[in-house]
């Protein structure tokens, strides 16, 4: 009895325990229904670039994403696997990455002969930007947000180490500074060139404007984490609209967030129609 009793009790150890694969991979069909529908409405190749925490191991442990290596060669082989003559639409949803991957994707994006359109249901920061940049149009959700393109070295705004040398000799300034400095330099006039070379010929009567946007982008006039709304992108002359179909929207609820014991956000989760909710003085 004692034998049978604890074979039980493993048994249901193990099924609990691949129970979180089992999910994971039901929600991974789910999103792929949910692409090839947009595609189907869209008629189009969706791709879609979400990093969000996800609990995907046996322990549930949240793993943090960002744009890597990995990312870069996966899109462009999704852009190669793409007709010329067949438009891409991309969902994206970052707080960015490496300078790289991002500037790979963004010249792949750029190359594509058919219209590429870059839709922004949250946020595509640092990195997400650069890749929004390089689309035909952007599309955002009316609160989403994009960042600066600012490059970061050693966990510092590239642009504050430059302006160390402005605000003090360089005889006291120590060797490793100067070194940083000089990185820091070489990365802000890297990144500029390429956001130029990313947004020159949306802008063919006026030159001067992609130079202008790639400086204001790049110079480090805001913090990284910098939100800039869509009204500051209208004013900039990008080509940025607001509104979403309904299927990004179920596409990104795909991608939850793992759970907490006590959840900081909570709402009945159905649209609700103009005046359903009744108050004390009208019942």
């Amino acid at each position: 009895m004692t034998a049978t009793i604890l074979n039980i009790i493993w048994i249901v150890f193990i099924l609990m325990s691949f129970l979180p694969l089992f999910r994971q991979r039901n929600v991974f069909q789910s999103r792929l229904k949910k692409i090839k529908e947009i595609e189907v409405k869209r008629k189009s190749r969706v791709i879609a670039l979400i990093h969000r925490q996800e609990s995907i191991s046996i322990l549930g442990l949240p793993i943090s994403r960002y744009i890597t290596i990995e990312d870069s060669e996966q899109i462009l082989r999704a852009i190669r696997l793409t007709p010329d003559d067949m438009p891409i639409d991309i969902i994206l949803h970052t707080p960015g990455g490496l300078v790289l991957a991002s500037e790979q994707i963004a010249h792949a994006i750029k190359k594509h002969p058919a219209r590429v359109t870059v839709f922004v249901p949250h946020y595509a920061m640092s990195g997400g930007t650069f890749i929004a940049l390089a689309a035909d149009e952007i599309v955002m959700e009316e609160n989403a947000v994009l960042g600066p393109v600012d490059p970061q070295i050693g966990g510092y705004p590239a642009a504050s180490i430059i302006n160390v040398l402005k605000s003090k000799p360089i005889k006291e300034i120590d060797d490793e500074t100067l070194m940083l400095s000089d990185i820091a330099g070489k990365a802000v006039n890297q990144v500029r060139e390429s956001i130029h070379n990313i947004l020159k010929d949306k802008f063919p009567e006026d030159p001067e404007k992609a130079r202008q946007l790639s400086k204001i982008f790049t110079e480090g006039r805001w913090t990284h984490d910098y939100p800039i709304t869509y009204e500051e992108l209208t004013q900039m002359g990008l080509p940025v609209s607001v509104g979403l179909i309904k299927e990004i929207y179920e596409l990104m609820e795909l991608y939850p967030q793992p759970q907490q014991r006590r959840p900081s956000v909570q709402y009945i989760p159905v649209p609700y129609k103009r005046g359903a909710v009744k108050t004390k003085e009208n019942e």
